[in-house]
């Protein structure tokens, strides 16, 4: 990990402890609840992993924080302002593509800004997030392909789609060029899903 990735990988760690402190819970409990591994916890709390945004969406949800509360730092100020360069990158490619988050909303109902590269043959996968939630996406450059709600979208610059992100889904450049586009991401009622699972549970 470079320096700006291990800077960010300590401070979630920081966070998702404190997150875990704060409820009383083991480390087995945290993983079992996100459905991880004890010793994939154990390293993200020493920052010594960098998680998948996969990981990272299991543990924001199983403490019911929101994925913002986990990779971005407390603020008091209501106007968030992210500088160029310096939002999160949470995903990087194999070909060489990146997902930055640069932006988020608090919970209870969270919006999550992404900036999205993908190289040619890049291709994301993500799990399905909580119930309810929809994403929007516009491409900016070049072609990408969206697989959601068991279908293949294909999308030129300048065009938009919204569809569920609580289903599986996939964003792939299978084009010759570099895409570009920016997607919104609204998780409705992040903690009191999480509530509501604490209250079946218990």
């Amino acid at each position: 990990m470079d320096n700006s990735t291990t800077t960010l990988a300590v401070a979630i760690g920081a966070r998702v402890k404190q997150e875990r402190k704060a409820r009383g819970w083991t480390l087995d409990q945290l993983a079992q609840a996100a459905a991880v591994s004890r010793r994939m916890v154990v390293n993200v709390e020493q920052g010594t992993a960098n998680p998948s945004v996969g990981t990272l969406l299991r543990l924001s949800e199983a403490l019911g924080v929101g994925l913002p509360a986990l990779v971005e730092p407390p603020r008091s100020k209501p106007v968030r302002i992210t500088r160029s360069g310096e939002g999160a990158t949470l995903w990087s490619g194999d070909s060489g593509g990146r997902g930055v988050l640069v932006a988020v909303s608090g919970p209870p109902d969270v919006v999550e800004l992404w900036d999205w590269t993908l190289e040619p043959d890049d291709r994301k996968i993500s799990e399905a997030h909580t119930a309810g939630t929809t994403e929007l996406l516009q491409v900016r450059h070049g072609t990408i392909t969206v697989e959601a709600a068991g279908r293949a979208f294909t999308l030129a610059a300048g065009d938009a789609v919204s569809f569920p992100g609580d289903t599986d889904h996939a964003y792939a450049n299978t084009g010759t060029e570099t895409a570009q586009f920016s997607l919104a991401v609204f998780e409705p009622g992040v903690s009191s899903a999480h509530r509501q699972a604490e209250e079946t549970n218990a």
